[in-house]
């Protein structure tokens, strides 16, 4: 490896001029002798190490690094690039230990001895992000084929470091661990989105989000700049975008969603913005940390605050004021047949184009209300003249024709996956955040996507129990659920995977109103994202993620980082072996808990069992845990029924694979003696969208039973649906089934109640089977009264009962 990266080095410069060709022969060859012998008695990672996220490859070199008043930061190459990143490490190691490490060029240094070398080479064929350290004879070289994978090494680098040199005062000299690593990210988009219309934020608040992103490797902020609530930045040809529409009336003393809107004689007096100077500062910033901003201009829809400066851009022309709250359904929208709306648009994106040097221009297309389309005689006259179908159809030519003039530009679009709607603009990148359908489509029509859907990456979800968090929009999006998420859906081909370009994290801001409380929604949940973004599948895991968590929890301290302790819920899994012997285990994320439990349903104290390992139970119970932090209960207890039945620990196939999304927290699911709950996110349902549920269990041999159960559950508004009916079928052999019941759904699939329902088939008399097959009819696409008509239908199903 040693000699492959010096010929890597040395070839990758040939065609320099003599003077560099001078250098270049002095300075491999100190390099070389640094590294020129590889060590045998390497050893694999130690509890010393604790980066996140977690590199592809790393070894201990049994030696510690020593940084003091000696030591230098080299640069291989003379160029401003470079000089940033050694001034931007020098900078660092300042702030952490108060040593001052001068940053010189190589050809200045007579001797590499004990030295931090900064080293760009081929690396082969890897990617511009990649990078490898190399820890030989008392030096650590960090090596990439570019500037970005070398910052990516000094995020690494930095994360080596004890956190007592991290959390002292002027620390002055200390060690780190001797470490050889090649790493290298899954993906190439790694994302965390800010809303900062419908709360501002300041940009000191900006710049140090920025900075925590860098520190995990995120390389893309998404800048949600425009919505309902507020219009963030300066546009100098249309000034009222910031004199009027930035501003809205101060209802903070109001919950969000009881907010009046403002009265005539009040002053709009809550909001902000961003100058086009201060964007200039935010963008170089990033660019320094090797973050690309992709700002976001929200169209056609949740755009009511532009018409509180620009009736005239609606379909009705009404003056509004911005509002200060919840807005549903937000039916004010660009008039789409008029000329002026896109004038408007071309002037706005003319101005944001110039202050963006991305790749990509963010437009929105979510949740775009027709209503207004529907009536207004100009968009209708728009229909018929371009020879459109409809209104979904408008929708898809306003984002082709912005999508036309962003590309004259020479930038390409990202849009919400409803920009599917009515055909998908040529060379539009869809985020897809209702679900993984929606890039799933894309992918398949060989469109780029990012997936960052509502189940996984929704930040403003709660991520503990209600009852002990600051007030959120809903929903329950835990740690661990986290670094559950796989962005790549099994339903494409390896072909089509290549289209997914990564993974992102949103933070909507309606029930986040400080920038305390956005760093406490974020963190840690944007640690785990960032090792489901970077590191690959087989090497991700949980347990071993949360112990390297725990350090730095002690540096986001250190930081004054505002961030949440975690879910102290007790998870309950079951484990039933080849003998029929079913044992409990208890799991938490909260490291190293202390569980105290009873499995006769009554509340436990620090008296009862305290949890060791996973203990056996004979029949159903009811179990009660809590997590007892210095003698004192943890926020509340955790309870769970575990049902024993006929069908634990057996072989159970499904016909249709249920959705990476909602997988009930293991493949058997539907037979692990946990019923679903009243919640359909509360991680034990498996759901099926757009499919039947089709499921087979093998008990083995012959078996009698009496009673056949299975739970399913409905919540329309979030397009589930009980089946049409259930089918249940016996056989002995495993291919000749026998109808034993249909059992048909009597409640209305328009019934608006959350409820759960369980479809039973009783039998006085006790019958014998080997196999059991249930076949949950899916209604296949939501019902066209429904608000979401056409798109695929969600069952969810829980625990098949045997008994």
């Amino acid at each position: 490896m040693c000699r492959q990266t010096f010929w890597e080095f040395h070839l990758t410069n040939e065609n320099k001029n003599y003077k560099q060709m001078k250098r270049l022969f002095i300075f491999p060859i100190i390099i070389l002798f640094a590294l020129f012998y590889t060590s045998c008695d390497q050893q694999p990672i130690s509890s010393e190490v604790n980066i996140i996220p977690r590199p592809s490859n790393l070894f201990m070199a049994n030696s510690y690094f020593k940084v003091n008043d000696k030591t230098k930061i080299v640069l291989q190459v003379d160029n401003d690039e470079m000089r940033m990143l050694g001034g931007y490490l020098a900078s660092a190691l300042h702030k952490i230990s108060g040593l001052e490490l001068p940053v010189i060029l190589y050809d200045e240094a007579r001797e590499v001895n004990g030295d931090i070398v900064l080293l760009l080479s081929g690396m082969g064929n890897r990617s511009d992000e990649a990078y490898q350290f190399e820890y030989r004879n008392s030096n650590y070289i960090l090596e990439s084929r570019t500037g970005k994978g070398l910052f990516y090494a000094i995020q690494s680098f930095l994360q080596l470091i004890p956190i007592e040199v991290l959390t002292a005062e002027n620390y002055g000299q200390f060690e780190i661990p001797g470490v050889n690593m090649n790493d290298s990210p899954r993906f190439t988009y790694r994302g965390m989105h800010l809303d900062v219309s419908r709360h501002f934020f300041p940009k000191e608040f900006i710049l140090k989000f920025i900075d925590l992103m860098a520190s995990y490797k995120f390389n893309t902020f998404h800048w949600h700049l425009t919505d309902d609530n507020g219009w963030r930045i300066e546009i100098k040809k249309y000034p009222l975008l910031t004199e009027v529409a930035a501003w809205h009336v101060d209802r903070e003393d109001q919950p969000w969603r009881e907010r009046e809107l403002q009265k005539p004689g009040e002053e709009a007096s809550y909001g902000g913005f961003y100058t086009q100077e201060e964007v200039k500062e935010i963008i170089k910033y990033a660019q320094d940390r090797y973050i690309t901003i992709i700002p976001e201009i929200e169209m056609p829809g949740h755009t009511r605050e532009v018409f509180a400066a620009y009736p005239e851009l609606s379909c009705t022309g009404k003056k509004l004021t911005v509002i200060p709250g919840s807005y549903w359904p937000n039916a004010d929208i660009f008039c789409a047949g008029k000329e002026e709306t896109f004038n408007f648009l071309e002037g706005v994106l003319d101005e944001v184009i110039e202050l963006f040097p991305s790749e990509y221009i963010h437009i929105g297309g979510d949740e775009a209300d027709k209503t207004e389309w529907k009536k207004c005689k100009l968009c209708q006259a728009r229909i018929k003249k371009e020879g459109l179908k409809n209104e979904a159809e408008l929708q898809s030519y306003f984002i082709k024709r912005i999508e036309a003039y962003v590309i004259s530009k020479g930038k390409k679009i990202i849009g919400w996956d409803e920009i599917l709607e009515g055909g998908l603009a040529p060379e539009a990148t869809v985020m897809s955040w209702r679900s993984m359908q929606g890039g799933i489509d894309a992918a398949k029509q060989g469109h780029d996507v990012i997936m960052t859907p509502v189940s996984h990456c929704y930040f403003d979800y709660y991520q503990a129990d209600p009852e002990f968090e600051p007030v959120a929009i809903g929903g329950f999006t835990t740690l661990k659920k986290v670094y559950s998420f796989e962005p790549v859906p099994p339903e494409l081909s390896e072909e089509e995977a290549k289209h997914v370009l990564g993974t992102q994290a949103n933070i909507w801001s309606e029930f986040i109103p400080t920038p305390e409380h956005a760093e406490y929604m974020a963190v840690p949940r944007m640690l785990a994202l960032a090792e489901v973004a970077w590191t690959m599948k087989k090497k991700r895991d949980f347990n071993h993620f949360n112990r390297r968590l725990q350090e730095h929890f002690k540096i986001l301290d250190h930081k004054n980082i505002n961030y949440s302790k975690g879910s102290y819920k007790v998870d309950f899994v079951t484990e039933t072996d080849s003998l029929g012997t079913t044992k409990v285990k208890l799991e938490s994320e909260i490291w190293e808990a202390k569980i105290h439990y009873t499995i006769d349903g009554s509340t436990p104290d620090t008296s009862s069992t305290f949890y060791r390992n996973p203990f056996e139970i004979e029949k159903s119970c009811s179990i009660n845990a809590g997590i007892f932090v210095d003698g004192k209960l943890k926020e509340k207890i955790s309870k769970q029924e575990i049902f024993v039945h006929k069908a634990l620990g057996k072989k159970i196939t499904l016909k249709k694979q249920f959705s990476n999304l909602y997988t009930g927290g293991r493949d058997d699911a539907l037979i692990d003696g946990i019923k679903g709950g009243e919640k359909h996110n509360n991680g034990f349902w498996q759901g099926f969208q757009g499919d039947n549920l089709e499921a087979v269990i093998d008990f083995g041999k012959l078996t009698s039973f009496n009673k056949i159960e299975i739970g399913f559950f409905q919540r329309q508004s979030s397009w589930i649906f009980f089946p049409e009916y259930v089918d249940i079928y016996i056989s002995d052999d495993g291919k000749e089934f026998k109808k034993l019941a249909n059992i048909p759904t009597e409640i209305s699939l328009k019934d608006e109640k959350a409820q759960r329902k369980d479809y039973s088939y009783v039998d006085s008399g006790d019958h014998t089977m080997r196999y059991l097959k249930v076949l949950a009819k899916n209604i296949g696409i939501c019902p066209k009264w429904h608000p979401a008509a056409g798109s695929k239908a969600w069952i969810f199903a829980d625990e098949i009962i045997i008994n």
